[in-house]
């Protein structure tokens, strides 16, 4: 038991097994934000939310929708992990660098805690465990 944790290298099955868990475990995460600021849209009060760059209150709420919500769901699934991780990383950068400019550390550790991760799945996209490697399989035994 103690050598297989202190193996240089891990098993890909361990490693699969790893980005199914990083998926659905941040993305269900990411959706206790989302949820509540699509609720929003649907609530009778007017939309108030943080203008980001210029866009509107409502703009930049959809856009936020957009990726903590829809984005998340795309990435427990596994459909274009990578491309989905995108809005997600744009989203977390602005909480942390622009809505939590000003704020102490560990106020915009969250945010960087969530950028983080979105960039390993950028990078390493969605693993054997989704519907991107099964929709991999079935490009490449067409090509045959």
């Amino acid at each position: 038991m103690m050598n297989k944790l202190l193996l240089k290298t891990l098993p890909l099955s361990n490693v699969n097994a790893a980005l199914l868990l990083l998926r659905v475990g941040v993305s269900l995460m990411m959706l206790t934000h989302g949820y509540p600021k699509l609720m929003r849209f649907f609530a009778d009060e007017p939309i108030s939310f943080t203008s980001i760059l210029g866009l509107s209150a409502a703009v930049s709420l959809a856009l936020a929708v957009f990726a903590e919500f829809v984005c998340s769901l795309f990435i427990i699934l596994g459909v274009g992990t990578r491309l989905a991780s995108i809005p997600l990383i744009v989203t977390m950068a602005v909480a942390a660098f622009h809505v939590h400019a000003d704020d102490p550390f560990s106020r915009k550790e969250k945010a960087l805690l969530f950028l983080l991760i979105y960039l390993v799945l950028l990078f390493t996209g969605g693993g054997k465990y989704s519907v991107d490697h099964l929709w991999s399989r079935k490009r490449i035994k067409r090509r045959r």
